[in-house]
């Protein structure tokens, strides 16, 4: 495969049809069972998600009970709880979430399929999802919502394969989902829920685009690739070669299932503020430093969160938490966790930094450290 732009030969296989390849081979057990778990994990943050606020209100737009909507409005119904919590599933290099868009897809269709048949559109949907959002590069991930834009592609493949497309017809599927992909990160500048639309909106697309495919609608075929495609027009310094790349293991496999409400940039801060804990008991705290990678900083530099979503994107607030009570929970990003004042005054001297060690190393590796000076004159790394 060449660089995006370049003329390969019409008989050439596209991306869209390698990845069509990939994930509509057949499944072991060890496959199912490990896309039965990221199913009840997705069910247990959209249920939880559609009781909150926000979920509630999406509520209201959606004609008729959320969990039993089908086709293209049912996977926007469902698609925008399973993120609200920020308790979905995650790829670290990928830098996306697949779980909250694959998953209503498939709550969606299922209908249309056997539980073999959904488990396998859940393996497919992540693969394609992940491969492409590994590969767009950073600027693509600088100015785009990779889980909107890549996951456009998992949702048409999960929906091709859970209506038994053939393969001309889910690639079809595949160019017109990617032909509208979507989802800038001004959102993430200002307070509201648009976020949460974005992977509703790719989980939408990816299905109207299985519908169109199967009534017959041609799709491009090299839409990733093509000279005016994906990565020319939105990922100009991705590596569309490496879409194919790698073992032909399923990439479900890389997705890990966060431990805490917060934000994934914030984890590794979590944890590091966890390993302080025992060493800080009954002591006072007079300063507090993370270090980490820059974009942990560009995600959750938010030294006072005054709502819950800021507070699960505020590495001042999750550290501050994780000191005073230990293990964080759902509360602990809402409510009158907010505004306590010994989470307040630990907030307060809490100062943050990007160093270069972290920052090269990521994404391979999301790091922190947490460094803490006692009233005993003390300081505590991890």
């Amino acid at each position: 495969m060449t660089k995006a732009g370049s003329p390969d030969p019409p008989q050439a296989q596209s991306l869209t049809e390698g990845l069509w390849a990939l994930a509509s081979r057949p499944l072991t057990a060890p496959d199912r069972a490990r896309a039965a778990l990221h199913l009840v994990d997705w069910l247990g943050c959209a249920i939880a998600g559609a009781a909150t606020p926000t979920g509630q209100a999406m509520q209201q737009v959606a004609a008729g009970h959320v969990f039993a909507l089908t086709g293209a409005a049912g996977a926007l119904a469902m698609g925008g709880f399973g993120s609200l919590l920020e308790m979905d599933d995650v790829h670290r290099t990928a830098l996306l979430h697949p779980g909250p868009v694959i998953l209503p897809v498939v709550m969606a269709l299922a209908a249309q399929a056997d539980s073999d048949r959904a488990l396998g559109a859940i393996c497919g949907g992540y693969d394609a999802m992940v491969r492409l959002g590994a590969s767009v590069g950073p600027g693509h991930y600088a100015m785009f919502h990779n889980t909107a834009t890549c996951g456009g592609i998992g949702a048409a493949v999960a929906a091709a394969l859970m209506l038994g497309l053939p393969g001309d017809r889910a690639v079809w599927a595949m160019g017109h989902a990617m032909s509208l992909a979507g989802g800038v990160w001004q959102c993430r500048n200002e307070p509201g829920a648009t976020k949460h639309l974005h992977v509703a909106e790719a989980a939408r697309r990816g299905v109207q685009a299985a519908l169109y495919a199967r009534a017959g609608l041609a799709g491009p075929r090299r839409i990733l690739e093509g000279p005016q495609g994906f990565f020319a027009a939105l990922a100009r310094d991705g590596t569309p070669e490496t879409v194919l790349d790698g073992p032909a293991d399923w990439r479900l496999y890389q997705v890990s299932f966060k431990p805490w409400p917060a934000c994934r940039h914030a984890h590794p801060a979590i944890d590091a503020a966890l390993m302080l804990v025992p060493r800080l008991a009954g002591g006072g705290v007079t300063h507090i430093r993370i270090d980490t990678f820059a974009d942990a900083l560009l995600f959750c530099d938010r030294p006072a969160p005054v709502t819950e979503a800021e507070a699960k994107f505020s590495l001042q607030h999750a550290v501050a938490v994780t000191l005073a009570k230990g293990p964080p929970d759902l509360s602990d990003f809402a409510g009158a966790a907010l505004n306590d004042p010994a989470i307040a005054a630990l907030r307060r001297v809490i100062q943050v930094a990007a160093t270069p060690g972290f920052t090269g190393a990521y994404p391979a590796h999301f790091g922190a450290t947490v460094s803490v000076e006692t009233t005993q004159g003390a300081t505590h790394s991890a």
